[in-house]
């Protein structure tokens, strides 16, 4: 910067020259300077004022926009914030078959309070209680005059309750959306779906996660927002589904039974259009698990799938059918039946006299195990053992639900010869009966392994084939012939031509081993129609006593038969199937021949 001196001396020199007064100069050049310096600062703070009056106006401007905008929208409830990952609330549907919703989402809140900001925690505690009646009045008291900061009141509420709080009018109490799982039907289906819960929770929101059933098994399909809320289809019919388990609970209860199982698969493609277990539950109000007891007793386990138990004589078949396919019988081979059968210090027994021999057919028909246990032994251990594990019988089904793993048949550690003859008709091995209806689906088939699935298929499985066609159709006869002439007498619908087999299995004792005397499962594995079968339906009861007569009948011809029957009989017009009625004879014409 140049500055201008104060005392410039050619001015002081011409100045003296004139005989003028130097001072003067020096006075104005000062003069001068300050007043320059006085215009640059003016020029500053003017500068300075312009700036901030224009942030002052953008200021108050922003506010003023801002609370308009806040005074035309609707008022909220103030949100917790997480550093976290957001919490996804939304969790796509389940549907049957014809999709028909099976669970669903409904938008509900929750209920939390914030004691700091309480005007009168008494008040609010006390209209609390009359608005929740389980709720602990003082312990509520407690915690809104204490040190807490905040707590849960209710995790979902009704929009009737969410209106009475409103009306208490405090602001410490506040309200958070909430999406909670809805199942329309009620217990319908309860096993298959199992329920969910809510995993991880904020005043914002909270995540849905299954908690049984195909809720868990496929928690993160129904989570995942690449799906884009996509529903999953089950192979259930929601009407079907019905029907079946009204039939099942009428008849348990007829029955005397302590508990009942269902199943219900199309034996082409492994679908399981019903299934059920009772006693049952409401899986929008899904009970807790016991914590003491025999767990097999609480509503929450599933007896179809699960339950694991020795089933009767309804193994007989499979022994057969193998024999058949190895060449070792036909259906018309006559085995020695003379009882008792002695293995060592065992015997095995009828349970009734069936003569010196029977056909391999009437063995199947008369429900011989003598006649059974023969045609095993015949068959041998290792080759048993490799024909059921074939059939899936050694192993847990890998149905798409939870409990499956859990379904895990009990086989014996020393598959002795013994152990050959009481498996074949259907003691020593315990399995669920899913495991049962997979097996028979096999037999209806034509011979192919069948894994049983809760999905929608596209078409049929074509699993490994354990048998032949000719052996299929000759147990398929012979099933037939027990419905017709044998054990399940009983199991007979009209224009549904129902061919399967009995089982009844004494019980084993909980403690000390043996069985009891009075306490059956009694199960009847069928298929329909006999001579070109599209489904199979397995049916057991728990302990059931059947008491129309002077002495009370257990066996599964007088017990879960008729129970299959009536279900037949609801379930084939709902499936598409038409009866095959008989033409009769018409009155007044007479049929001839050219």
């Amino acid at each position: 910067m140049i500055r201008t001196p104060l005392r410039p001396l050619a001015r002081i020199l011409a100045a003296r020259s004139k005989g003028e007064n130097p001072e003067t100069i020096e006075r104005e050049n000062i003069r001068l300077r300050h007043e320059k310096m006085r215009d640059k600062s003016r020029a500053r703070a003017e500068g300075r004022l312009l700036v901030l009056a224009a942030i002052f106006v953008v200021a108050f401007g922003a506010i003023g926009l801002r609370m308009g905008a806040m005074a035309n929208t609707d008022p909220s409830e103030p949100r917790g914030t997480a550093s976290s990952a957001p919490i996804l609330a939304q969790r796509a549907d389940i549907i049957d078959r014809e999709g028909r919703v099976l669970a669903t989402n409904l938008e509900v809140f929750s209920l939390y309070a914030q004691p700091p900001q309480m005007i009168d925690a008494e008040r609010a505690a006390r209209e609390l209680v009359r608005i929740f009646p389980d709720l602990d009045g003082e312990r509520l008291l407690e915690d809104f005059t204490g040190s807490r900061k905040f707590l849960w009141i209710r995790k979902k509420i009704s929009p009737e309750q969410k209106q009475a709080v409103h009306e208490i009018g405090d602001p410490g109490l506040l309200f958070g959306p909430r999406e909670m799982r809805l199942y329309p039907n009620g217990s319908l289906a309860a096993h298959i779906l199992g329920g969910a819960s809510f995993g991880r929770e904020a005043v914002s929101g909270a995540e849905v996660i299954g908690v049984a059933g195909v809720e868990r098994m496929f928690n993160d399909y129904l989570n995942d927002p690449a799906e884009q809320g996509k529903p999953l289809q089950l192979s259930i019919d929601l009407t079907i589904q019905s029907a079946l388990e009204r039939v099942l609970y009428g008849g348990m209860k007829l029955m005397n039974a302590k508990g009942a199982a269902a199943v219900l698969m199309d034996v082409k493609t492994g679908e399981v259009v019903a299934i059920a277990s009772l006693p049952d539950f409401d899986p929008n109000d899904r009970p807790r698990p016991a914590v003491k007891g025999d767990p097999t007793d609480s509503p929450l386990f599933n007896r179809a799938v699960q339950g694991v138990y020795e089933l009767g004589s309804v193994f007989k078949i499979f022994a057969v059918a193998q024999a058949l396919d190895l060449g070792l019988v036909t259906p018309f081979t006559k085995i020695n039946t003379r009882g008792p059968l002695k293995w060592g210090r065992f015997k095995i027994r009828d349970f009734r006299n069936y003569g010196s021999e029977l056909t391999t057919t009437k063995i199947i028909v008369k429900s011989s195990n003598i006649g059974t246990a023969r045609i095993a032994q015949m068959i041998g251990a290792e080759r048993q053992q490799e024909f059921l594990g074939a059939l899936g019988m050694l192993e847990a089904t890998s149905f798409e639900i939870t409990e499956a793993k859990g379904g895990k048949p009990l086989k014996p550690g020393n598959w002795s010869e013994l152990s050959t003859m009481t498996i074949s008709y259907g003691h020593g091995l315990s399995t669920s009966p899913l495991h049962l209806a997979a097996g028979y689906a096999m037999i209806a088939n034509g011979g192919t392994r069948i894994r049983p699935t809760i999905l929608k298929q596209d078409g049929p499985q074509f699993g490994e084939r354990l048998i032949s066609e000719q052996t299929a159709t000759a147990a398929r006869v012979m099933l037939r012939g027990v419905v017709t002439e044998g054990t399940a007498s009983l199991g007979g619908v009209p224009g549904y031509a129902v061919g399967g087999k009995t089982g009844t299995a004494d019980k084993p004792r909980e403690r000390g081993g043996g069985y009891y005397d009075d306490k059956v499962l009694a199960t009847f594995a069928s298929m329909f129609p006999a001579h070109d079968p599209k489904y199979v339906l397995v049916v057991t009861l728990d302990e059931p006593v059947e008491t129309s007569g002077a002495k009370p009948r257990r066996t599964a011809g007088w017990t879960a038969v008729p129970i299959a029957a009536e279900i037949i009989q609801r379930v084939a017009p709902l499936l598409g199937m038409r009866p095959e009625v008989e033409p009769g004879q018409l009155a007044g014409i007479t049929l001839t021949s050219n």
